[in-house]
């Protein structure tokens, strides 16, 4: 996906809906080349046309939020492989960045299972020749592919790791990690009560932004595999907090 796209997609995973002529001023493009890039970007199915106008695929779908900071995530995701070590099974919660984790390490063929609650890291990795996956069982949320709930729990239970990686969607240094929906925060939660530690996933750009649910994972987080551009109150926070922070 080339920087234009991704502006693109950036741009309207911001506001939701935007004119076709307003994204071309705005990227100083002519509306037939913008046209161009948004006929390429629907037939991928991150965005859809509607009279005019752009609108931006669903927050909710990892597929969409794929398309975001692609490079950037798979270099995330590529570091935080490294962690895993062979014959190891790990627990990966949903999100970009940690399909791409899941992508790496079935590459990778180490002879790794990965036991998660996605659904779409489960079909994303499954042409893969070294993916062993485990998915747990719940109730499925369509849009986001996942599942949660108390069943989700109780399949959880089932198992003991060393490590769970999760994505989140916001950080502050008041309430720590959060994210947007309550029931996959409980699947978090569920999911963190079976690993000795939790290890983060995110860009850099997560920091600051206020969400909504807070993980309250307490001192289950040990380590935060994010972007080179992460600010410097952030990685103090997470100092105080005795997490360690992994840069790309």
């Amino acid at each position: 996906m080339n920087k234009r796209e991704n502006a693109i997609l950036e741009l309207l995973s911001k506001h939701g809906r935007l004119e076709v002529a307003s994204l071309a001023q705005m990227l100083a493009v002519s509306q037939v080349t913008m046209r161009k890039d948004l006929d390429m970007l629907e037939r991928r199915g991150v965005i859809r046309r509607e009279h005019g106008y752009a609108v931006f695929g669903g927050a909710d779908d990892v597929n969409n939020r794929l398309a975001i900071h692609y490079e950037e995530k798979r270099k995330i995701a590529r570091e935080a492989a490294k962690l895993v070590g062979h014959g190891e099974t790990v627990m990966i919660e949903n999100g970009s960045c940690c399909t791409l984790l899941a992508e790496a390490i079935a590459e990778n063929a180490q002879d790794v299972t990965i036991v998660t609650n996605s659904a779409f890291i489960a079909s994303y990795i499954r042409r893969i020749q070294g993916a062993q996956v485990v998915l747990l069982g719940g109730d499925f949320q369509n849009e986001a592919q996942v599942m949660v709930g108390p069943v989700l729990r109780i399949c959880a239970e089932q198992f003991h790791v060393n490590k769970l990686f999760v994505g989140v969607d916001g950080f502050n240094e008041k309430y720590g990690f959060m994210a947007d929906n309550h029931l996959r925060v409980q699947a978090v939660r569920d999911m963190a009560a079976q690993a000795d530690q939790v290890i983060v996933l995110t860009e850099s750009e997560k920091f600051g932004r206020q969400s909504v649910v807070r993980l309250n994972l307490g001192e289950k987080i040990t380590t935060v595999v994010t972007d080179s551009e992460i600010d410097a109150a952030s990685q103090t926070a997470l100092a105080r907090a005795h997490i360690g922070v992994i840069r790309v």
